[in-house]
C-alpha cells in the first residue's frame, strides 16, 4: 500500500513541476517515454507517460512502456526510493532487489529529470 501511495505522489510531484520547474519542464519537452515502475510479481505499479513535455500516469502493471525499473518487492520499493543516500539504487540493482527490463537509457534518463525535480 505504501508503495502505490509512494508512487502515486511521485506522479503528482512530476505533474506540478512539469508546470513550474523551468529546468525539469525543458529536460520533458523534447522526449516520448513510457517508464513504467513496478513490483516483480506484478502486483503493483504505475505508468509514467512522456509526452512532449506533458506528464500523465497509469495505475497497475502495464504491458508497453520504453523501461521498467522492477523492484524485488513493495517494501523494498518504498525502502529504496525514500532513501537519502545517492547510491541506494545503485546498490538495490547491484544486490538484485533493482533490475531494469527494456530501454536502460531511458530509465536513466528518468532518472536524472527525477533529480532535478528532488
Amino acid at each position: 500500500m505504501k508503495f502505490s501511495i509512494l508512487l502515486f505522489a511521485l506522479y503528482q510531484i512530476l505533474k506540478r513541476a512539469a508546470k513550474k520547474n523551468d529546468a525539469f519542464r525543458n529536460y520533458i519537452r523534447p522526449m516520448r517515454a513510457r517508464i513504467l515502475i513496478r513490483t516483480a510479481d506484478g502486483q503493483r505499479g504505475r505508468l509514467f507517460i512522456f509526452n512532449k513535455g506533458v506528464i500523465s500516469s497509469v495505475a497497475g502493471n502495464q504491458r508497453t512502456f520504453d523501461a521498467a525499473l522492477v523492484w524485488q518487492d513493495a517494501a523494498t520499493g518504498f525502502s529504496v526510493m525514500t532513501d537519502k543516500r545517492p547510491d541506494a539504487s545503485f546498490n538495490a540493482a547491484a544486490d538484485g532487489k533493482l533490475t531494469v527490463e527494456g530501454m536502460s537509457v531511458y530509465a536513466q534518463w528518468f532518472e536524472d529529470g527525477i533529480k532535478l525535480v528532488l
